[in-house]
């Protein structure tokens, strides 16, 4: 009998660099909290962004001193590995993301941290960001799996994963306790043979001949991901 595909032997995904993604509206590039603690102050800082950080393990911050604390062990780590999310007309750092679960031998990385500000959520650069950050680790990192998880009550979290080509795979119950609270965790992914035809409707998407002169799509991101599946 041929070898099967389980059987085929699997090189490493190197670790994730500290290189920025560039894209039309945002850029990724490494946490470094001396220059960019102040505009994730102004951006996701204070009780009055208290809302952004419902399902994180930290968060809200009423002081600046308590985020700045936490910036600068994130800043340190490299399981999360920490980025911001950066306006590219502005400068300014909009929010934040991190690969996390990074396992190298069986070439699965995973999403998340995420923390979009007001300026960034519901907007063409949140969805670049997504994007440059999977292109990022199956294009150039070589991973096989890209994972999303959430808190499977935080719903806007599960459409935003549905929405940009991830497949639901289960609820995992009881899986951690957060904050005083039980959380469910809902997991998602992308494989890399389902990527192609992910990215493919994602980069039709992000295309400046689907947006008119005011901003607005043309077309769904929806439309175009039926459109890949066909």
């Amino acid at each position: 009998m041929g070898q099967g595909l389980s059987d085929l032997p699997i090189r490493p995904a190197p670790w994730p660099e500290t290189q920025a993604l560039t894209g039309h509206c945002v850029r990724i590039e490494r946490l470094q909290p001396d220059i960019h603690g102040d505009a994730l102050w102004e951006t996701t800082g204070g009780l009055h962004n208290a809302a952004l950080w419902d399902y994180m393990g930290e968060g809200p911050f009423a002081e600046r001193g308590e985020m700045d604390a936490v910036l600068n062990m994130a800043s340190e780590k490299r399981d999360p590995f920490y980025f911001v999310i950066v306006d590219q007309k502005t400068g300014k750092a909009v929010g934040r993301c991190s690969y996390l679960n990074i396992r190298p031998e069986h070439g699965v990385i995973e999403v998340g941290n995420l923390v979009f500000s007001g300026a960034l959520q519901r907007t063409r650069g949140a969805t670049e960001a997504l994007y440059l950050m999977a292109r990022n680790a199956f294009d150039n990192l070589g991973y096989r799996r890209y994972e999303w998880k959430c808190n499977a009550l935080n719903v806007k979290s599960r459409q935003a994963a549905l929405r940009t080509g991830f497949v639901f795979e289960g609820i995992f119950r009881q899986h951690m306790i957060v904050k005083g609270r039980n959380r469910d965790t809902a997991w998602f992914a992308i494989l890399d043979k389902e990527w192609p035809r992910v990215r493919a409707a994602l980069e039709n998407w992000l295309a400046l001949e689907n947006f008119d002169e005011d901003g607005r799509q043309r077309t769904r991101l929806s439309s175009f991901m039926r459109l890949a599946s066909d």
